[in-house]
């Protein structure tokens, strides 16, 4: 890695569709003082071209393009590598970069299953790093920030009970598109594509999870995974949360509430926040004590929730040269969540934390091998020879 206080951090992305062009490019520009992009890869030559045209136009970056993972990561060596391809190929991308040297910022999810996770777990290195973050962005941003600091320090009494609600709409042809909605390229449905940003928030702002009871549908559209899930949860602060990811819901919001002991703290978007978006509510012993809530209100400084703000984080983590986060027990847990709702959901019975290890049909693929969701074998077909 760049050594030098002035030299920037050499970047290469990895897949160059829409949300790498659309999040990560400019995440890079913004912070294109500390770090440069250097190269992209992508199977799609024309997609590739059209990218790297974009890249110099608007961030000035002179980008090497290449179609293959390995020679691009041996020819330019760099420091970091952010991640926007399909989910099927992330953990086989993310230890490629591991093992090369490179940290690694890839789009949710990290990959498809704890025994996936674990495995680019031993591909890091302890010692400084690399370490692999995935993108959480919702963590991110002034007003979360915010709340996890109110939240934690007891500032709005004990949390007691919560919401966590991403409940969008995708027609059919969204899933046209073939990895989706699919256990071996897409790693679930809502639980795992969608709502796992809004779950990942909710377990950032209240903490360690014990035990989830889940039930989960395929209501409308015809794929192997859910679209449509729900879970309660039991944390070890002692709150309970209802959760809800849906596809098939007209009246598209993303929401978490948490109702505390001296407040509520309510946030409204869909697929980012302000500060504006995060609403306090007194309880009503405490309305009449306004010095306490104006604690609550939320900071001058609006910084939106974004890759841009994750990436600062991130770079501050490789400049000195520790974990960063978004990355190692912290994301692992919220993996570990999704497969005890889908365990939850399929089985009929609680999960709790730590129960899904090695052994577990649940730790090597989400869907568990449970005959009604796991992935249906090709039928053999026997042909008969005709006697001549």
């Amino acid at each position: 890695m760049a050594s030098a206080a002035t030299a920037r951090i050499r970047a290469a992305v990895i897949g160059t569709g829409a949300i790498v062009t659309g999040s990560h490019l400019p995440a890079l520009r913004d912070h294109a003082d500390r770090v440069e992009l250097v190269a992209a890869v992508d199977v799609d030559e024309d997609r590739l071209d059209t990218f790297r045209a974009t890249a110099a136009e608007t961030a000035g970056f002179t980008v090497a393009g290449y179609p293959d993972v390995a020679a691009m990561l041996k020819a330019e060596r760099p420091d970091l590598v952010l991640i926007g391809t399909p989910p099927s190929l992330h953990r086989e991308q993310t230890v490629a970069a591991l093992t090369a040297g490179a940290w690694v910022l890839c789009e949710k999810p990290l990959c498809l299953t704890l025994a996936e996770y674990d495995e680019i777990a031993a591909a890091e290195t302890e010692a400084g790093g690399p370490y692999a973050s995935v993108v959480f962005q919702h963590r991110y941003g002034s007003g979360a920030v915010h709340a996890q600091d109110l939240l934690t320090t007891g500032a709005l009494g004990r949390p007691l009970v919560a919401h966590c609600q991403t409940t969008w709409h995708r027609d059919t042809a969204y899933y046209a598109v073939p990895w989706r909605g699919r256990w071996g390229s897409e790693g679930g449905g809502p639980s795992m594509g969608h709502g796992i940003h809004q779950m990942d928030l909710l377990l950032h702002l209240l903490g360690d999870w014990t035990e989830i009871r889940g039930m989960a549908g395929r209501l409308v559209h015809d794929v192997e995974s859910e679209d449509v899930s729900t879970a309660l949860v039991r944390f070890a602060n002692g709150a309970m949360a209802t959760v809800v990811n849906s596809v098939l819901s007209p009246d598209e919001v993303s929401r978490i509430r948490i109702d505390c002991a001296d407040a509520t703290v309510e946030l409204t978007h869909l697929y980012g926040h302000r500060n504006d978006d995060w609403v306090y509510t007194p309880a009503p012993h405490v309305r009449d004590e306004p010095a306490r809530q104006e604690r609550w209100r939320t900071p001058a400084a609006d910084l939106p929730s974004s890759h841009a703000a994750q990436l600062t984080g991130l770079l501050d983590a490789m400049r000195d040269g520790v974990r960063p986060p978004g990355s190692g027990p912290d994301a692992r847990r919220t993996l570990e969540f999704i497969a005890a709702l889908y365990k939850a959901a399929f089985t009929g019975q609680p999960v709790h934390a730590g129960e899904i290890a090695p052994g577990d049909p649940y730790y090597d693929a989400m869907h568990g091998n449970h005959p009604e969701w796991a992935p249906k074998a090709p039928q053999a077909t026997n042909v008969a020879k005709k006697e001549s």
